[in-house]
């Protein structure tokens, strides 16, 4: 994937010269699809690489364009969405009978959505499952509840936010907040029932000490550690499987794995647990070492 892909000035002139460049790249057939990826696979053809990426730019623009409200230019995510799709291609195996647009997606997605938790540089924001589903979601939930003003939310739109995303109210609020922009802390927040306050008032520092921060980053660390080696116990289509159902933002279904893997839903469970259980055992040993190494000799 030697050739370079169409760049991306700044600005709405230079995304609207992208888009018409990009869709000057024909769509493939099926049949075009599949051999292109074999030559790829078996001969490192970076030509054959190139048009699987060029065919489609299309697909990242369009999943790129969904994450326009963060603030972030859209030339970056788009690149970012890229850096996804070239990923996607590099581990693409045609023979499973699927198509590249559909493995393609979540690479694409997991690449633009990495890029936006960094540039945000989130502390607390975007450490656990559910703060990530805040996130990415609190838009579409407030459009859902008809929260459409930009602002403050009321204490019923908190709470109500807070029990579909699995989050505390506390965290709605400062989200809420770092998505609208800066304001003054001495805003008031809307009062209904008598109740008052400003936003001030939720920022309270509840943050732990350096030295729990160092001491939990470093738990942290030694976890990913762990589970990163766990997962050179897997076989590829487990890894998939086992990453796709259990360890990202948006699980897959076991439809969804069923067509890409064109085995049945219930075998996609079934590896599931195996692959589930092959980590545990493999974390569980890891973790079995590490205390073995901890104790003295001759205790």
């Amino acid at each position: 994937m030697a050739q370079t892909l169409p760049s991306i000035a700044s600005g709405e002139a230079g995304l609207t010269r992208y888009f018409e460049e990009i869709r000057r790249f024909p769509m493939l057939e099926p049949q075009q699809e599949y051999m292109l990826a074999k030559r790829y696979q078996e001969y490192e053809d970076t030509e054959a690489a190139h048009k699987l990426v060029t065919s489609h730019l299309r697909l990242v623009a369009k999943i790129a364009m969904g994450y326009r409200g963060y603030g972030l230019p859209i030339g970056e995510v788009v690149s970012e969405g890229n850096v996804g799709l070239m990923q996607a291609v590099k581990k693409f195996e045609p023979e499973r009978g699927f198509r590249l647009a559909t493995y393609a997606m979540w690479w694409i997605k997991a690449s633009i959505q990495e890029y936006i938790l960094r540039s945000w540089s989130l502390v607390k924001m975007g450490t656990t499952a559910n703060q990530k589903r805040l996130f990415f979601n609190l838009r579409k939930v407030k459009s859902k509840i008809q929260a459409l003003d930009d602002g403050d939310l009321n204490p019923e739109q908190i709470a109500e936010i807070a029990t579909r995303l699995s989050v505390s109210e506390e965290e709605v609020v400062s989200m809420n907040r770092r998505l609208s922009g800066d304001a003054s802390l001495n805003a008031p927040i809307r009062a209904t029932e008598g109740e008052s306050g400003e936003w001030q008032d939720w920022l309270v520092d509840d943050s732990d000490s350096q030295e729990q921060i160092l001491i939990e980053q470093d738990e942290m660390e030694n976890r990913r550690s762990m589970l990163s080696s766990a997962m050179s116990v897997l076989n590829e289509r487990e890894k998939r499987i086992f990453l796709a159902r259990r360890l990202t933002e948006d699980p897959l279904t076991l439809e969804e794995l069923s067509g890409e893997f064109n085995i049945s839903r219930e075998r996609v469970r079934q590896i599931e647990v195996r692959a589930f259980e092959k980590i545990q055992d493999a974390v569980k040993a890891a973790a079995q070492r590490q205390s073995e190494a901890l104790v003295p000799v001759g205790a």
